[in-house]
This record gives C-alpha cells, structure tokens and sequence, in this order.
C-alpha cells in the first residue's frame, strides 16, 4: 500500500485508501446514472413507437388479411375447376396456353376476374350513373346489364387479342426458325440441340416463339417423347404451319426417311407462303384505300372543283 501510495503522490496508506475509495464511489455513481439515463431514453422510444404503429399496424394487417383472403379464394376457386374436365375447361386452358399464361391458377383467376368485372362495371353504373347523367329506370337497368355483359366478355376480347399478337409473331418468325433449323440439320445437330441453338439465335427478333423453343427443348430432356414434344410445340403456337412441321418430323422418323431433306423442302414451302402473304397484302392494298379515297379526298376535290362555279351562279357573275 505504501509503494501505491508513493506511486499516486499521497502521503500516506490512508489518504490512498481514501481516495481509492472516494473514485470508486464516484465511478459507481456515474456509472448508475448513465444506466438509469439510457433505461429512461429506451423506455420514451418504446412509448412513442406505441403511439405511431397501431395505424401502421392496422393497415398492414389490413393488406395482409386481404391478401390471404384473395389467396384463399384463387386456391379454393382452383380445386374447383381443378376437378372438372369439360370440354370449356380444355379450350380455355389451351387458349390460356396459347396466350402464353402458364400459371396452374389461371383459369380460376379468369373466371374470378370476369365475375368481379362484371359486378364492378353493373355496380358502377348503378351507384355513379344516376348522378352523373340521369336515366329513367328501365334504362338505368339496360345500362347496368349492358356494363355488366361487358364486363363479363372483357377478358374473352382481351385473351382473344393476345392469343392474336401471338400468333402473328409466330407466323412471322416461323419461317426463319425453319431456315435455321435446315442450317442445323445441314450441321449434323441433333433436334434438341438445333432447338437450343435457335432459341439462343431468335431471342431478340421473337421473344414467344424463343420461349416456346426453350419449353419444347425442356420438354425433350425431361424424358417425353419428340412427337408428344412437337405436338405440344404446335399447339402452344396454334399455327397451322406448326402442326404440319411437328406431322412431317414424326413421319420421317416412323418411315426412316432424311429429315435434313423433308426440312429443306418445308422450309422452302415456308418461304414460298411468307412471300405470298406478302404480294397478298400488296394486292388487298388498292381495294382498302378505296373507301378512305372516297370518303376524305374525293370530297376535297369537288369543293376545289365546284366552288368557283358555286360562287360565280351566287354573284351573278357566270356571264363573265
């Protein structure tokens, strides 16, 4: 104790001890109000958030119940349809395919969504038309039926569309994936690896078409045979073209004949029909501006024609 004290400058053991025991004290203290400080910053942080998060709360239970509820409802409304196999069913799946919507759960979404749509639309009508343009009531109620129809076919129109612009980029595309699927053959590639090839080629130009590739190939190495493969092939791309592509592969393999030459011959066909929807819509060209001639240039005409004259016989001044 006297080194420690000699060492700190105290005079003597005692004073040492003192002081020792005087920081102690203190650092104890400071120590236990900067505890208690914390503990009380803590505790009005936990206060405040109580008061800000029950809205918050609320309207995230709010969207997470919604949200169960509607899933509930798409799982429900799927084992339903999920269990029936009609013939409406199996059109509407394999449009639903052709559209290139591959979810298990959309035809339970479709038809979830034609009935909201149709309540929507007959609702709106019934609640805003009355204050918006007054009707008399059976008017007001052939409106509703007529939104609620509406409603009830829109999302037919709008699958009926899609399943259009789909098959018009299969149409386009179709001859060139034949082209490259002869170059492949020409190679000595074998049909999943000139799918693959081609898909990676035709990526950028026909993005459905590439994916339909892309399925058909997974297809072929999950094990199902090439003709299932080509069929599905055909009937995702609903083209008529597709279909007598996937006949003429399963009869050249049934027969033994050269695929590379059948594939040479069809795509020169595929050529020869792209060119000839082409001169068609050339041909068609002269026949359709007919009506837009007549309507918006052939009236222009006339009044350049007959408005001197028209103005001359007001004027009196024909003579001249």
């Amino acid at each position: 104790m006297s080194a420690f004290a000699t060492l700190f400058g105290f005079a003597d053991p005692a004073s040492a001890m003192a002081g020792l025991m005087i920081f102690l004290a203190a650092g104890t203290m400071a120590f236990a109000l900067m505890m208690f400080l914390r503990s009380r910053s803590a505790v009005k942080r936990r206060a405040s958030r109580i008061n800000e998060e029950p809205a918050a709360n609320s309207k995230r239970a709010l969207r997470h119940s919604s949200r169960r509820i509607a899933h509930r409802l798409l799982e429900a409304t799927t084992r339903h349809y999920a269990s029936a196999n009609s013939d409406n069913l199996k059109v509407l799946r394999r449009r639903l395919v052709q559209a290139g919507i591959y979810d298990p759960r959309a035809v339970a979404a479709f038809f979830l969504i034609r009935t909201a749509l149709a309540v929507a639309l007959g609702g709106a009508v019934f609640f805003v038309m009355p204050h918006v343009y007054p009707l008399g009531s059976s008017m007001l109620y052939l409106v509703m039926i007529a939104a609620g129809i509406a409603g009830y076919i829109a999302p037919s129109l709008y699958l009926d569309k899609r399943i259009g612009r789909r098959k018009d980029e299969h149409r386009a595309g179709f001859p060139d994936f034949m082209d490259l699927l002869v170059v492949c053959a020409d190679a000595g590639l074998s049909i999943e690896a000139a799918f693959e090839r081609i898909a990676r080629e035709l990526g950028d130009s026909y993005p459905s078409l590439t994916s339909n590739i892309h399925m058909t190939n997974l297809e072929i190495r999950a094990g199902r045979a090439l003709s299932d493969a080509l069929e599905h092939f055909s009937d995702r791309l609903a083209l008529e073209e597709a279909r007598s592509f996937s006949t003429l592969v399963n009869q050249s393999l049934e027969l033994g004949s050269s695929i590379t030459d059948a594939l040479r011959v069809y795509s020169d066909d595929m050529r020869h029909k792209r060119l000839s929807r082409a001169e068609e819509k050339a041909y068609a060209l002269p026949a359709k501006l007919a009506l837009p001639m007549m309507v918006c240039i052939f009236p222009v005409l006339f009044v350049v024609i007959l408005l001197p004259v028209a103005v001359k016989l007001a004027t009196g001044n024909f003579s001249h």
